[in-house]
């Protein structure tokens, strides 16, 4: 890590060009972590216009090749070699800052041993711009390999950014990073315009229902079928209540397992006579759409399996809706339901789950209160306050980088640093004008 003062919001420029690299999947990619770099990238453009936007997007081959601007080149997500020439190409580029958005799924990849391979190594061996990381899975009791991924990716970054405070005490504590290094910035949700959900669910053509939701892409992890377990007991005692399962097969589940769990969730709709109080909805939605659906829900749910889930982008979405939610209390969740904004049901507990459902649909006055709070909370969560922060974060870095240059080469004018060396990197120009990195016929 190169170490530097930052300054304050009072020395940062706004009138100087400058550019940001975003190493992160891109849409058309369906995948969460592309959905927020898109909106943290307009976000960022949007309130700092100096702020010039690169994107090198993540691609897994599995998706065909119409990326459009801001993304400059596509980095193929299983060759090492592409990631290695991505960092050239960006130290060759007016790029003054990099923004990796970290996840060990599409930095690098598991296989079905166990083990882990981390691509990400051979781009941060080659980078010559300040790196700024922000971390989407932060796992407490890390296997050694994962632990490793992240102190490198942290040895290589000014700033690493975490999305709760929870996460940070994490890093410090069983990854051994540096606190100094560590923000802490809410993931992103957009302005929701407040809207009755008898008029979002008329567009929707479900009026008359109680409508509970879970979306995100599909895999057994979301503990969908601990929802349908209890559901003959609340239909018994709320015949109006439908349950909206919405989001395609998780690209990745496909790939190893193709449509399995949904088709296992589907007969036990089936079995427990559910048929006409489940609806899945199998589509990667479009923003404004899926929006309309959780302006249309009652009560939001998140019945994970598994206690590590750092981030969600589902229950921020959420609590940007000023929804009621019932949750695990996965870590994300712990956090960002505390002081009254959601009820927690115990882990693959369908017994815990109901009660907290129940309580929501029989005491109005207590969805009420958990409804204002997850508003009031949301609202620091939108975008445009999201965006200045990392504005700011990137010019600070930006401009200390600046100054720390400018000393050393008044130090030593025969070394200028951070100038990269010559490089040549090999890519492949696609018919929409970005390039693919690596050898041209991978």
């Amino acid at each position: 890590m190169v170490n530097m003062r930052l300054p304050g919001s009072s020395d940062i420029r706004e009138e100087a060009q400058h550019a940001v690299a975003y190493i992160s999947t891109f849409p058309p990619r369906a995948c969460g972590i592309a959905t927020f770099t898109r909106d943290l990238s307009a976000a960022v453009a949007d309130c700092s216009p100096s702020l010039r936007t690169w994107v090198l997007a993540i691609d897994d081959t599995g998706c065909p090749p119409d990326y459009r601007p801001p993304v400059r080149g596509i980095i193929d997500q299983y060759n090492p070699e592409s990631w290695g020439n991505a960092a050239r190409r960006l130290n060759a580029s007016p790029v003054d800052v990099v923004s990796i958005q970290h996840e060990f799924g599409i930095d690098g990849r598991f296989d079905p041993a166990g083990g882990y391979t981390n691509y990400l190594t051979g781009f941060l061996a080659r980078i010559r711009k300040p790196v700024i990381a922000t971390l989407h899975t932060v796992l407490p009791r890390p296997r050694p390999e994962l632990r490793a991924a992240i102190q490198a990716l942290a040895a290589r970054s000014t700033v690493v950014v975490s999305m709760v405070d929870l996460a940070a005490r994490i890093l410090e504590e069983e990854y051994g990073l540096d606190p100094t290094m560590m923000h802490t910035i809410p993931h992103g949700v957009p302005m929701i315009t407040p809207t009755p959900p008898e008029q979002a669910k008329r567009s929707l053509r479900l009026e008359g229902r109680t409508v509970l939701t879970t979306f995100g892409l599909l895999s057994c992890g979301k503990g969908i079928e601990q929802v349908l377990r209890i559901l003959p007991e609340i239909v018994g005692r709320h015949p109006s209540v439908l349950y909206l399962v919405i989001g395609e097969t998780h690209p990745e589940v496909r790939r190893r397992e193709g449509e399995q769990y949904r088709a296992m969730l589907a007969e036990w709709t089936r079995r427990l006579g559910m048929e006409e109080h489940v609806r899945f909805v199998n589509l990667y939605l479009p923003q404004p759409q899926l929006i309309r659906y959780l302006q249309a829900t009652d009560i939001y749910l998140t019945p994970y399996t598994g206690a590590a889930q750092i981030t969600s982008g589902t229950l921020a979405y959420a609590l940007g809706c000023g929804k009621a939610v019932v949750s695990t209390p996965y870590l994300y969740a712990t956090e960002a339901l505390a002081l009254g904004r959601g009820l927690l049901a115990d882990f693959n507990s369908p017994p815990s789950l109901a009660r907290c459902i129940l309580q929501f649909l029989e005491e109005p006055n207590v969805r009420a209160e958990c409804e204002r709070k997850a508003l009031a909370y949301g609202r620091k969560m939108q975008w445009p306050a999201v965006g200045r922060r990392y504005a700011d974060l990137f010019t600070r870095v930006i401009e200390a980088t600046g100054r720390e240059k400018r000393a050393r080469e008044l130090a030593s004018p025969a070394v200028l640093a951070g100038s990269p060396p010559a490089v040549s990197v090999r890519c492949s120009i696609l018919p929409d004008g970005t390039c693919r990195f690596g050898t041209p016929n991978h």
